[in-house]
């Protein structure tokens, strides 16, 4: 676990990196989040996968799956990969601010 800056603003990670408390999170921390991942620019299709697992994640306690998350977005998988390249589930829970989905190496 290991502690940082994020606009100002000094929040906890957890081993793998993502947020220790997902409270911590906000919409500007998340485009700091999606910088770090490559992500120069969150779209409305950015947001549109972002939002839906920061809601999943909330209301169950864990973030949704590929199948889920392409189905209830509206973003089709392989559009999935060019927003969120080399790993979407993994990126976009991080720039959610929530823990890495349980399934995810």
């Amino acid at each position: 676990m290991s502690t940082v800056e994020l606009l100002g603003k000094k929040v906890e990670l957890d081993d793998d990196g993502y947020l220790k408390d997902p409270a911590d999170w906000s919409e500007e921390m998340a485009g700091e989040l999606a910088k770090e991942e490559g992500i120069n620019e969150l779209t409305d299709r950015h947001w549109a996968v972002v939002k839906l697992m920061r809601k999943e994640y909330l209301e169950k306690g864990d973030a949704p799956s590929i199948r889920r998350l392409t189905k209830e977005s509206g973003v089709p998988i392989k559009e999935l990969y060019e927003l969120f390249p080399k790993g979407p589930a993994k990126k976009a829970a991080r720039i959610a601010g929530i823990p890495k989905p349980t399934g995810c190496i």
